[in-house]
C-alpha cells in the first residue's frame, strides 16, 4: 500500500549531507503542524505583498468622470416609492449618499468636493464625446432663493437674466430644419438614466422625475455632458388615483393656492433646470385654474414650459412649446423609426419639430442612430430650448 510522504527535505545533488543535529531540528520544525501553517501563510503574505508593491495600484490610469457633490434638496415625503415605479436594476443612483462611509447609526453630514468615478476595462463603449460641449455647473449665481424644506426656488435676477436663459443649451441655426428630442422618466432607473446622458447627443434635451434619488448629482452629471434638463410635474390623469402620479401630483380641483405648493416644492428639490415638463396630466391640463396658478408660477420664476403635446392649446406669456408626437408610444424599434421619420416631415413642412419619449432601451437605441444621420440627410438636431416661443 501507499505510505506516508516524508516531510523531510531531501538534499539537492552535490550538497553536504546535514548533520544528526541539523537533520534533527529540520525534522521537528516540518514535522510541526502548527508551525508548517504558520510559515505557508507567512509565505503567501509576502507574496501578496510584493504582488500589489510591483502591480501598484489596479484603477490606474482607468477614464473617469469628476462630478461634484452637492446637498440634495429637501427629501421626499413616506408613499412616494409605491407611487412611481422603482429601479429593478438595483444600481445605486448618482448622490452624496452613496460617497458616504459612515458607521452603522451615524447621521450622514453634508460632503463637498469632487467624487471620482472610474470605469473598469477602459471607455464606456457606448458613450459620445460631449465632455467638450458642458454647460456650466448649477447653480448660477443670482437664479435662486431658499425654497421650502432646506431647498432652492428658481427667481429671475436682478438684471432680468432668467433660468430659462441661463440654463439653457446655447444654439446656433444653420438655416436647416430643427428637430428637438426630449427624453424623459430619468432618475428612477440608474442605469437607463446613465445611458441617456452618456450615449445620447448633447443637443437631446433630457427631464427628470422630481421623486428621484440622487436628484441634483443626476443633473450636475447632464450638464456635464452638454444635456439641458427640464423638471417633470406630476398631473392628474384621467384615470387617477388608478395611476397615481405621486403623493405631489397637481390635481385639477385643486385650489390655486395648493396648486402653487405643491410646484414650488416640485420645483425646490433641485436646480439647474430651464424649464418644466408635464407628467400625464390629461386631466390637470383641462382644468383652467389648474393650468392659470400653473402657468402663472412658472412664469414668476422665469422658466419655460415644454408639455408633451396634451397641453398644445395652453398659451402663456412664457417660453412655450409643444411636441408634435411621443415616438414610442408602441415599444418597437419599426414603430419608434416610423415616428422618428414623421418628425422629420414635419420639420421639413414647418421648419421645426419636437418629439417626446421615455428613457426606455429600444428608445434610447432608436433614438441616437437617427440622430447620428440628421445632418447627412439636412436636417439639425436642437435642444427643445430653441424651438420654444411666448405665446
Amino acid at each position: 500500500m501507499f505510505s506516508k510522504r516524508s516531510l523531510t527535505p531531501v538534499p539537492a545533488a552535490g550538497a553536504p549531507a546535514p548533520s544528526d543535529g541539523e537533520r534533527s531540528l529540520i525534522q521537528r520544525l516540518f514535522g510541526n503542524p502548527a508551525l508548517s501553517a504558520g510559515g505557508a501563510g507567512l509565505f503567501f503574505l509576502l507574496a501578496a505583498t510584493a504582488t500589489i508593491v510591483v502591480a501598484g495600484d489596479p484603477s490606474a490610469g482607468a477614464p473617469s468622470v469628476r462630478m461634484r457633490l452637492t446637498q440634495p434638496g429637501a427629501p421626499p415625503p413616506p408613499g412616494w416609492r409605491e407611487a412611481m415605479a422603482s429601479d429593478p436594476t438595483g444600481a445605486a443612483p448618482v448622490t452624496t449618499d452613496n460617497l458616504q462611509l459612515l458607521p452603522n447609526g451615524a447621521d450622514a453630514a453634508p460632503i463637498s468636493g469632487q467624487a471620482v468615478i472610474s470605469f473598469p476595462g477602459g471607455q464606456d463603449p457606448g458613450a459620445v464625446d460631449n465632455a467638450s460641449q458642458s454647460l456650466p455647473p448649477a447653480p448660477i449665481a443670482g437664479l435662486s432663493a431658499p425654497g421650502p424644506g432646506g431647498g432652492t426656488l428658481p427667481i429671475v435676477s436682478m438684471d432680468g437674466r432668467t433660468p430659462a436663459q441661463a440654463y439653457a443649451r446655447p444654439f446656433q441655426s444653420n438655416g436647416k430644419p430643427k428637430i428637438a428630442l426630449v427624453i424623459g422618466g430619468l432618475g428612477l432607473n440608474s442605469k437607463g438614466t446613465r445611458e441617456a446622458i452618456e450615449q445620447l447627443p448633447a443637443d437631446v434635451t433630457l427631464s427628470f422625475v422630481p421623486y428621484a434619488d440622487g436628484l441634483q448629482g443626476w443633473i450636475d452629471l447632464a450638464r456635464a455632458n452638454g444635456h439641458e434638463v427640464l423638471l417633470e410635474a406630476p398631473m392628474e390623469p384621467n384615470d387617477y388615483p388608478d395611476n397615481d402620479p405621486g403623493p405631489y401630483t397637481l390635481m385639477a380641483a385643486g385650489k390655486p393656492a395648493e396648486t402653487t405648493q405643491r410646484l414650488d416644492w416640485l420645483l425646490s428639490r433641485a436646480v439647474g433646470y430651464f424649464g418644466v415638463t408635464n407628467y400625464l396630466g390629461s386631466k390637470f391640463v383641462t382644468s383652467d385654474a389648474g393650468m392659470g396658478a400653473f402657468m402663472a408660477d412658472l412664469r414668476q420664476r422665469g422658466l419655460a414650459f415644454v408639455d408633451d403635446g396634451s397641453a398644445a392649446r395652453r398659451a402663456g406669456d412664457l417660453p412655450r412649446a409643444s411636441a408634435d408626437r411621443v415616438v414610442d408610444d408602441q415599444l418597437a424599434g419599426d414603430a419608434i423609426d416610423k415616428q422618428l421619420l414623421a418628425l422629420e416631415a414635419s420639420a421639413l413642412q414647418n421648419g421645426q419639430s419636437l418629439g417626446a419619449g421615455f428613457a426606455y432601451p429600444i428608445t434610447l437605441a432608436q433614438v441616437r442612430a437617427c440622430a447620428a444621420g440628421l445632418g447627412q440627410r439636412g436636417y439639425q438636431l436642437a435642444p427643445a430650448s430653441a424651438l420654444t416661443v411666448r405665446r
